[in-house]
């Protein structure tokens, strides 16, 4: 309970930290979280009709192979305005800056001229943010009206510009400022709609030919009236444009289809007039793609796109109203979802360990992104997917590592101190569980067995100590290993004994069979020992099942696993009756009732030292194999004759040597049983509880031949 309390301790402190990063908000968690949103676009790009009324006039790498290098003419853009101008175009919008006079030859003035041109049209012209440049003096065309409380503070100060010739600018029917962002490089995200000036505020390039497109002479800029000084829409018209709290338009891109390009030699050409369906009614910009003029970005997208088209993307998300939205509340949304996915997480491995952990943190990371995923392509509302899958790393990665270190501590415990006595399985469901190695102990059904050497006296006498302690060792490797074979628990060594029993600490449903197994192959193992030895060496093997309560004994510096019971001592004195039934495995009938496929005989009812009554015991034969073959079925029929005729007060020697000779091909061992049996005819007591003492038992071979009386008294 206090290593529990202990890791959740530190997993809320990771969640606080992981919390507390996100609130800081650091450059590489803001790139994490604005890449994750641009696998969404490129995922899922933004869908429009194609007969949207926008176009791209595109000074290209043709167009300059025919016209010339750029700069082009002040007369060849002219021409461009007016042909515009002529097939009906809604707005016209130069990407392009004007900020110094062409050089003329003395003949007309070209500006003058392009002027003219310009104001026979419906002409935007654009800034650029420039800071070594001087600050905007060029009033701005739009009038501005404002709600809230003054949300123009938030948008973003344009500083010094380069900006249109005033001769120009007094020309044209609107100013925007072209450039795409305050960072001026890198991935073009977003898109300010307002940029702060010292007299006012200029909008954005697409903005403005909206505006002149629609004939709009305002523009109504509205703010938070809550917290204040904060930007959240831009109304153009009927037009409104949810904007972030700088009045930033978080852009969303779709690949653009070929018509919307149109090249400026295309309108150049006598046959322009074709380009009317193309051009009337529409906002185009005039802009390059060519890469020689500096105007390549890089888009969400993950491909370079033409400055030009970026602005044609924002307006595009105007009119269709299809916009990105992350509002004020989603920081605080993301915070709680992150807390309690890291609570989550946390819990999961301190409660059910590192595997349910891991699965849970999938599942937590997975639904992370599918939530975010959905509130993209559903709604457009931006959720950070990036950082609740960082968070459901480290969160379950420190847990994993905590619960590693002290699992693994606890294992070499473990292991130090049951290693050498329980099978490997069992001792992995110890370390899964370590409550099963409390100080103290539970009453459960186990199965214990006690082995013990026959004459280890007589052994000791005739052997140096070095050669019993080698004998000791070989013959306790080979019997504990049969035991740890079949997932037993060794108590301890004693002497010449071995105490082992099975059902603890983990739990085997078959815990009776497996001590019956093992028995065999202690039987077995020995008989490999002793092929060839000359001084052979037998064991005597008693099995009990019962309950015994088992546990930690001791004090909590120093302790053993053991048990304690009636089984117990029923285990250890049947093991000492042996000897004196004839017989090296012998076990209760309770055992016998948990193993019913193994082969077993009766043996009678002993007498246990220290021990009140007779205790019902049987052999152990064999296995399952021997307990379906013939010959040990004729056997069990003509030991189960035998018995009953013992135990009505008949020794039927006949029987007895019939199965002698059975026993012999089956069991060698059961023939010293079988030879032990007349001496101990007082294990047989009748089956009726109130016969009375002193019976006799006839031999009924030798009455019928004469040799002896009707009755012999044996008792």
């Amino acid at each position: 309970m206090g290593r529990r309390l202990a890791a959740l301790t530190l997993g809320l402190l990771v969640i606080l930290g992981l919390v507390a990063l996100r609130v800081a908000d650091p450059y590489p968690v803001q790139v994490a979280r604005e890449t994750s949103f641009d696998v969404f676009q490129q995922l899922k790009p933004r869908t429009a009709p194609d007969d949207l009324p926008v176009r791209i006039i595109d000074i290209d790498e043709v167009s300059m192979a025919e016209v010339g290098q750029w700069p082009w003419p002040r007369e060849t853009l002219a021409r461009l305005s007016d042909r515009l101008t002529e097939l009906g175009a809604a707005a016209i919008a130069f990407d392009i800056l004007f900020s110094e006079a062409e050089r003329s030859s003395g003949g007309p003035n070209p500006d003058e001229a392009f002027a003219t041109s310009l104001k026979s049209g419906p002409t935007i012209l654009g800034l650029a943010q420039n800071g070594s440049a001087l600050p905007v003096t060029t009033p701005a065309k739009a009038g501005l009206a404002t709600t809230g409380s003054d949300p123009l503070a938030a948008a973003p100060d344009l500083g010094g510009a380069a900006q249109p010739l005033p001769i120009l600018a007094a020309a044209a029917s609107g100013l925007g400022v072209a450039s795409l962002d305050r960072q001026g490089a890198g991935v073009a995200r977003r898109l300010p709609l307002l940029w702060r000036i010292d007299s006012g505020v200029i909008p954005t390039l697409s903005v403005e030919a909206l505006r002149v497109a629609m004939g709009v002479p305002t523009l109504v800029v509205m703010g938070d009236n809550v917290d204040g000084r904060t930007v959240e829409a831009v109304r153009v018209g009927d037009f409104s444009i949810p904007t972030g709290p700088t009045g930033d338009l978080r852009l969303y891109y779709r690949e653009l289809p070929p018509e919307t390009y149109i090249p400026a030699t295309d309108l150049l050409d006598g046959d322009y007039a074709a380009l009317a369906p193309l051009i009337a009614g529409h906002i185009v910009f005039i802009g390059s793609s060519a890469s020689g003029l500096n105007d390549i970005r890089i888009s969400p997208l993950g491909v370079p796109v033409p400055g030009v088209s970026i602005h044609l993307q924002a307006l595009e998300q105007i009119l269709t109203q299809t916009f990105l939205d992350r509002a004020d509340w989603v920081s605080g949304l993301e915070l709680l979802l992150l807390a309690t996915s890291g609570l989550v997480i946390v819990l999961a491995v301190v409660v059910s360990g590192p595997l349910v952990g891991l699965g849970v943190s999938l599942a937590v990371a997975a639904a992370s992104v599918a939530f975010s995923w959905w509130s993209f392509s559903s709604p457009g509302l931006l959720i950070d997917p990036s950082y609740p899958l960082f968070a459901a790393l480290v969160s379950y990665a420190t847990m994993a590592f905590l619960r590693f270190t002290v699992t693994d501590f606890d294992r070499r415990r473990i292991r130090r101190a049951f290693g050498y006595y329980v099978e490997p399985s069992v001792l992995t469901q110890i370390e899964a569980d370590q409550s099963l190695l409390r100080l103290g102990g539970n009453v459960r059904e186990l199965t214990v067995m006690f082995s013990d050497i026959r004459n280890f006296s007589a052994l000791a006498e005739r052997t140096t100590p070095e050669q019993l302690v080698n004998i000791l060792n070989g013959l306790f490797a080979a019997l504990g290993g049969a035991i740890i074979r079949h997932r037993g628990t060794i108590d301890k060594f004693m002497g010449d004994s071995v105490m082992a029993f099975w059902n603890a600490p983990a739990e085997e449903k078959e815990h009776a069979l497996l001590a019956g197994r093992a028995a065999l192959a202690m039987r077995n193992a020995l008989r490999d020992l002793n092929r060839g030895s000359d001084d052979p060496i037998h064991i005597g093997i008693g099995i009990a099942t019962g309950p015994a309560l088992v546990g930690n004994m001791g004090f909590e510096k120093r302790f053993d696993y053991s048990c304690v019971g009636d089984t117990v001592n029923v285990a250890s004195r049947i093991e000492g009756a042996c000897k004196p039934v004839g017989y090296s495995i012998l076990v209760t009938s309770g055992m016998v009732a948990e193993t019913p496929d193994l082969a077993f005989l009766d043996a009678g009812q002993v007498e246990l030292k220290g021990m009140s009554g007779r205790e019902p015991i049987k052999l152990l034969v064999g296995d399952e194999t021997l307990k379906s073959s013939p010959a040990f079925e004729e056997l069990a029929t003509l030991h189960a004759e035998l018995v009953s005729a013992l135990t009505r007060g008949v020794l039927d020697t006949n029987l007895l040597k019939r199965c002698e000779a059975l026993a012999e091909k089956i069991e060698p061992e059961l023939v010293q049983f079988y030879a032990a049996l007349p001496t101990r005819l007082a294990d047989f007591p009748p089956d009726e509880p109130d016969m009375p003492s002193g019976v006799r038992l006839r031999d009924e071979a030798d009455a019928s031949r004469g040799n002896v009386p009707a009755h012999q008294d044996f008792r």
